[in-house]
């Protein structure tokens, strides 16, 4: 395995790009460790029509090699600090799982886990979607800053002229990926870009 990858799913809107970074983790061959929220699993039926967390869809292929944990179960191993992995990526992040975080409270697993990261120095990538911010999760993800999150708004750049949705996630799914410092192939570079750009324009 190149690398061990915790994944929160919560409960903003925002399903496919969870599903898209957790097949590009797959793919590359990462151990990856999921928590859905009970909100999580009800938007992963709304946008994706499953029934429960299907592993298989949500990574694309039967030997996918996840562990999902129970969202109540703050004695699993993700929740110790003993666990060491490569970096937590809550995607989507929803304003609920912004403020636990941001504030400590560690009464489920995800949120659990997400502290457990700050405080063992690992890289916590916080997909968040929602939009427009109040001044309350602006100084939510200020204060979750400061702790040592990333905020990362899963905000598509139109650089790269964008032909469909699933170019649109796969620019996200890259960009969050590229926290993680997980290598792939999406083509989400600037420099890429601009040679596309001089293509299209002659």
């Amino acid at each position: 395995m190149s690398k061990t990858i915790v994944i929160g799913i919560s409960g903003a809107s925002g399903a496919a790009y969870a599903q898209r970074v957790i097949q590009l983790l797959v793919e590359a061959d990462c151990a990856v460790h999921l928590v859905v929220s009970p909100l999580g699993q009800r938007l992963l039926h709304d946008e994706l029509g499953m029934e429960g967390v299907d592993l298989a869809a949500l990574a694309g292929r039967a030997d996918h090699g996840m562990t999902l944990h129970n969202y109540r179960d703050v004695g699993a191993p993700i929740a110790s600090g003993s666990f060491r992995h490569d970096g937590m990526l809550v995607v989507p992040c929803s304003n609920n799982s912004l403020s636990a975080i941001a504030q400590g409270r560690s009464d489920n697993l995800l949120h659990r886990a997400a502290n457990v990261a700050l405080k063992e120095r690992l890289p916590l990538v916080l997909a968040h979607r929602e939009m427009p911010l109040s001044l309350i999760e602006i100084r939510n993800m200020q204060q979750a800053t400061e702790a040592g999150a990333i905020i990362a708004p899963t905000n598509p750049g139109f650089y790269m002229l964008p032909k469909s949705i699933d170019d649109l996630v796969n620019f996200v799914a890259g960009r969050l990926l590229d926290l993680l410092e997980v290598p792939h192939t999406l083509n989400t570079r600037w420099a890429d870009s601009k040679a596309n750009f001089r293509a299209n324009s002659q």
